[in-house]
């Protein structure tokens, strides 16, 4: 009697009202990735559009974990894993399309190297353009420098020379979370994504945690998948504008060092302060607000090797 194979690659998809794009997603993965030692799981935080029935109906053989509320992304892939049987897990976006079967080429750097943790694949948008996936890492400076790049992408006679600079495998500080391949036994030692961070900055800080570890973060340009970009954001754009600020207050607490927190804080505060008495914005007050609220961080500090 022949053994089951075990599972070398679950791929988790947190999915948030996102009928509209889960199929195309989900498609992609079946028509591409043959291997056949593979899971999908879906990890559906309480939609209300309708994704959880088309799952079922549509997709049978993937394995959908319906949670009560919606606990952001963190979370959510926090609970797929809990689930999954897989040597390495490929967190995706339900909006990427894949198209091509990049697995193989990801599990041969993750084979070569014991000390690489994480790689992220090359990024497209639809109409086949680089789309920036990496970042320096985060702090006063690396947030200047990422976003100096990304406003330099958008300079015609700058995107060749940027492009360029992605050409070649490399080892990063940061790989954005909508298409994340990691061993699953770095997740489940550093504790999954810390669920602190209900969007943005958790990848940064689960890049951060490995590499005090001393796992190596890499990125490939050798396969590719497109991405959509902020699907579900555009759909909450206000509330996510704040989210991000909570995030952003919460991962300097636990990364950057106590005179970058007050710059930070003195930023933010001038900044919102401002728009308030110019516009009444109570989004603004909101984010003025969270420097005082947001829940203290424990302070990280680095493993060597």
């Amino acid at each position: 009697m022949n053994q089951k194979q075990p599972i070398s690659v679950s791929f988790i998809l947190v999915n948030y009202n996102g009928a509209e794009i889960l199929p195309d997603c989900l498609n992609s993965i079946e028509k591409f990735i043959d291997i056949p030692n593979h899971e999908i799981i879906v990890v559906d935080n309480a939609s209300t559009d309708g994704s959880v029935e088309l799952v079922a109906e549509k997709f049978p053989e993937v394995s959908l974990l319906k949670q009560a509320k919606n606990c952001g992304f963190g979370a959510g892939n926090n609970a797929g894993a809990k689930v999954a049987s897989g040597e390495f897990l490929f967190l995706l976006n339900t909006d990427t399309v894949l198209t091509s079967n990049i697995i193989f080429h990801l599990i041969e750097l993750m084979q070569a190297d014991p000390k690489v943790g994480i790689i992220g694949p090359k990024l497209l948008n639809p109409d086949g353009s680089l789309q920036i996936s990496v970042s320096p890492a985060l702090g006063i400076k690396g947030e200047y420098q990422a976003r100096q790049m990304h406003r330099d992408y958008l300079n015609i006679s700058q995107q060749n020379l940027i492009e360029q600079k992605f050409q070649e495998i490399q080892e990063v500080d940061i790989v954005v979370g909508a298409a994340f391949f990691i061993r699953s036994s770095l997740f489940h030692k550093l504790g999954g994504f810390d669920e602190t961070f209900f969007m943005y900055f958790e990848e940064s800080d689960l890049c951060q945690r490995a590499q005090y570890q001393g796992y190596k973060i890499i990125y490939t340009p050798h396969v590719s998948l497109i991405h959509l970009k902020g699907y579900s954001i555009q759909k909450a754009a206000n509330t996510m504008a704040i989210e991000y600020r909570r995030s952003q207050i919460y991962y300097y607490q636990k990364h950057r060092p106590l005179w970058e927190q007050l710059l930070l804080y003195l930023y933010l505060f001038y900044k919102f302060f401002g728009e308030f008495l110019t516009t009444a914005n109570p989004n603004s007050l909101k984010i003025i607000i969270l420097l005082f609220t947001v829940k203290k961080a424990a302070v990280q500090v680095s493993v060597s090797n």
